[in-house]
């Protein structure tokens, strides 16, 4: 296992999708992470902390570039809950549960990050802008209702499968509908 490698590979994962979806302050990703995946074992199986720790630095350090934030799903132990920062709850539209993660429910990944977060906090639900899931773990239920797919140019991080996805608005309205915003059609009938 190449650490090193690991934390390249999602920093380049992670770089192209912060592009594509504009993640910046005011925006949330989620990532979800079976660290057994990472190192070509069965999911949930054979976690690891190293491999933890190197996807952490990757995210955290785009994440210092582009203030957007991060939550960090955990495995179904915790029924995917999400581990955040404790200045996410601020807002109102988050509430905590009381749960603190560890590797044998919660993940590597998860706990992990609620003992790196500067003040940490478990929410059951969020909507997030955009998400990576690491593993085939499942982030969907996570993301805002439409859910665009992104391709990365690297597929796995370490031995895992890789997907990626941003969100959009909604486009709602029939034939008549118009969504730019300039398109000189001001007609109201």
């Amino acid at each position: 296992m190449d650490v090193t490698q690991i934390e390249d590979q999602m920093k380049s994962v992670l770089s192209e999708l912060q592009k594509a979806a504009g993640l910046q302050a005011g925006k949330l990703l989620v990532i979800g992470c079976s660290t057994s995946e990472v190192l070509g074992k069965h999911i949930g199986k054979a976690g690891s902390e190293e491999v933890a720790a190197a996807i952490y630095r990757a995210v955290d350090e785009v994440r210092q570039i582009h203030q957007f934030d991060v939550a960090f799903q955990c495995c179904e132990h915790l029924n995917r809950a999400l581990v955040v920062e404790q200045k996410m709850l601020e807002s109102g539209r988050l509430e905590q549960v009381t749960v603190v993660p560890v590797p044998s429910a919660g993940g590597s990944m998860a706990a992990y990050a609620y003992a790196k977060l500067p003040s940490p906090a478990v929410v059951e639900f969020i909507r997030a802008d955009a998400g990576i899931d690491i593993g085939d773990t499942l982030i969907g239920m996570h993301l805002k209702h439409v859910a665009v797919p992104f391709r990365p140019g690297l597929r796995q991080i370490g031995e895992a499968h890789v997907t990626a996805a941003y969100t959009r608005p909604k486009l709602i309205g029939g034939a008549r509908a118009v969504y730019e915003r300039n398109t000189g059609n001001t007609s109201c009938l």
